[in-house]
């Protein structure tokens, strides 16, 4: 017996994970390369991407391909050219905090913009959004997910978790039919991005051939470098009107360089949360000097004895316990 194929209406319903974009005019017919790029303002979302996201050139490189692809295609389809629509539904690949999630909502916004997809939002998920405890609450749950993102961007981080062929009772499968199935039916009106670490991924791919057939761009996320990661602490410092005082900077790049080589390291997740770290340090230093009159420049500095602080410092370089702080 043939399984049944499941069809999502797209209608409106809570708003996703991620604004939609404001729709744009109607693409008039373009004759050129020049007369796509102007109508849709595509070019305003990579020049953003590569304004907002330090390093990840061959990520980059490979965004701009894809757009090019879709220029070219709708150059195509308006000249009347017999051509399929390109096949959208994307692997990224990479260690947390490489920005996976980032580049999906940038990746929304280019689609939009090309008339890819009607909405342009970007609806994630994880197992959990789709996968039930008890029989028949699994379809209902994956159903309600595909919903909400028809239009859009469907991002399942962590994806390899949905098959867990250890378990006879699983319900992950059933998710991976129903999802397998709209990526097919559905796939002028739906993207999918699975993302994870690039290793589980290859594995659940190789389990799951059907799935690895409807993906046709995988995307490897590198690490970030150390002075990469510098770059971006000075980013989130700024962003929220920190700085770094007086070696401060330099002690942070040495702080980096040993939490590197430590296990658990998430890229810019964990220099966020270093930097949050040091930040409750710098309060608690200000906090105990009750009587002195603080200015500007005492609020928004981080100081070296603020990053000395942590545990890492502590370690050897090359241990291999994960630090608490």
């Amino acid at each position: 017996m043939a399984n049944p194929t499941y069809s999502i209406p797209g209608t409106a319903v809570a708003p996703a994970t991620a604004a939609v974009p404001p729709a744009l005019a109607p693409m008039a017919a373009a004759r050129t390369v020049g007369e796509v790029l102007a109508q849709s303002q595509v070019m305003a979302v990579i020049d953003e991407l590569d304004r907002d996201l330090i390093g990840l050139a061959p990520v980059k490189a490979r965004i701009r391909d894809i757009a090019a692809l879709l220029v070219i295609a709708k150059l195509r389809e308006q000249l009347g050219m017999a051509a399929a629509k390109p096949s959208l539904h994307m692997c990224f690949s990479g260690n947390p905090g490489t920005g996976k999630t980032t580049v999906a909502m940038r990746m929304a916004q280019i689609l939009h913009r090309l008339g890819y997809v009607r909405k342009g939002h970007v609806v994630s998920v994880t197992r959990d959004d789709l996968v039930g405890q008890y029989i028949g609450h699994t379809a209902p749950k994956t159903k309600e997910v595909l919903k909400k993102a028809m239009g859009g961007v469907l991002f399942i981080d962590e994806a390899y978790y949905l098959y867990r062929p250890e378990n006879e009772r699983d319900y992950g499968q059933e998710a991976i039919e129903i999802l397998l199935q709209v990526m097919e039916n559905q796939r002028d009106d739906l993207v999918v991005i699975l993302a994870g670490y690039k290793d589980r991924m290859d594995t659940f791919f190789q389990s799951n051939p059907g799935m690895s057939s409807r993906i046709a761009h995988h995307l490897d996320f590198p690490d970030y470098s150390a002075p990469e990661l510098l770059q971006i602490a000075d980013r989130m410092l700024g962003d929220g009107s920190y700085r770094f005082g007086d070696g401060a900077r330099e002690v942070f790049d040495q702080y980096l360089r040993r939490r590197i080589a430590q296990p658990h390291f998430a890229n810019a997740r964990s220099v966020r949360n270093a930097l949050d770290r040091m930040r409750l340090r710098q309060a608690s230093r200000l906090f105990a000097d009750r009587d002195r009159p603080l200015t500007r420049d005492d609020l928004s500095t981080i100081e070296a004895s603020d990053i000395l602080a942590s545990r890492v410092f502590d370690m050897p370089a090359a241990n291999t316990q994960p630090p608490s702080a």
